[in-house]
């Protein structure tokens, strides 16, 4: 039974223009969603590299793609390293590159990652739990308050950062989801609108342990590099930090100059790598959002690279 329902699936084989013989990289392949779709729309010769860093993810995959055989390599490792997989494992060029940066229901539900504040456990956070940390309680009982602070306001861009981080500094040490819960209810309140007072602090401590948006600046030029002239790159965001980075990224890399305006000549050199496919980002239809909530803060945005 498939638990994790992939977003944006059509406008995600639409967006890489998935054919025959092709050759596909699904750098977050979590349960499989998007490399089932991909893999279909590729047969019959088609081929796909999957990475994740969460080994439970990774075996998921590999029972809902074992039908397509030989046609798809899963390895077990970070985006960050993306170049170097990719060229070990023969894809290299590539087709279409593909970043599903959304944090999967199947983590979500499983309480002993800690990665929901609905539900008690331990506060890991970490996406490959064989890694050596630091985890979410580290972070929690080890950081000082005005660290913690920039912490929570530079990744969850939680507006009483300060307030929360002296709370967790007071209520020392934490090691579990509900007790931190509990300890930003008390700093900020129990309701702040339609999110819940935890979201943003829980989205923060996320980021942090896992390096996410340095992992997410380390991979694009990569994948870029890997795709040949007319390949693809998607990215499908959850967030605005995750998506600014995307947007910045593709809007510097389909410029010939990147000069600062006020030079009044070019003396950057630098040479347009990709065109712009989605000048807007795609966001999901009426029915997928009434069919996967989950899906409601979802963006695609699609670039293509450009011949030499």
């Amino acid at each position: 039974m498939r638990n994790h329902v992939p977003v944006l699936l059509h406008e995600v084989v639409s967006g890489l223009q998935v054919e025959s013989g092709a050759h596909y990289i699904d750098a977050t392949v979590g349960g499989g969603g998007h490399a089932r779709e991909i893999l279909k729309a590729s047969a019959p010769d088609g081929r796909l590299l999957g990475l994740d860093r969460d080994l439970g993810a990774l075996q998921m995959a590999g029972e809902e793609l074992a039908e397509f055989g030989e046609r798809v390599i899963l390895v077990h490792g970070s985006f960050a390293h993306l170049g170097d997989v990719a060229v070990d494992q023969g894809f290299s060029p590539a087709d279409g590159v593909l970043f599903d940066l959304g944090l999967s229901s199947l983590q979500l539900a499983d309480a002993e990652r800690g990665f929901s504040f609905m539900s008690e456990g331990p506060l890991d956070m970490r996406f490959d739990p064989t890694s050596p940390g630091p985890t979410a309680a580290d972070l929690i009982n080890e950081l000082s308050a005005d660290a913690l602070a920039d912490l929570f306001y530079e990744f969850g861009e939680e507006r009483q950062s300060r307030r929360i981080a002296a709370a967790v500094v007071e209520a020392r040490p934490i090691h579990g989801t509900g007790e931190l819960v509990e300890v930003i209810k008390g700093a900020v309140g129990r309701r702040r609108g339609r999110l819940h007072p935890a979201t943003l602090v829980f989205q923060a401590l996320r980021i942090a342990v896992n390096q996410e948006l340095s992992a997410l600046k380390a991979a694009l030029p990569q994948a870029v590099g890997l795709l040949r002239p007319g390949g693809r790159l998607a990215v499908i965001a959850f967030h605005s930090l995750e998506d600014r980075i995307v947007k910045r990224f593709i809007g510097r890399e389909s410029k010939d100059c990147v000069c600062p305006r006020e030079l009044p000549i070019c003396t950057c050199e630098h040479t347009a790598t990709l065109r712009v496919v989605t000048r807007k980002p795609v966001y999901p239809t009426e029915e997928e959002m009434a069919e996967n909530p989950r899906s409601r803060s979802a963006r695609l945005r699609v670039a293509e690279r450009k011949g030499y």
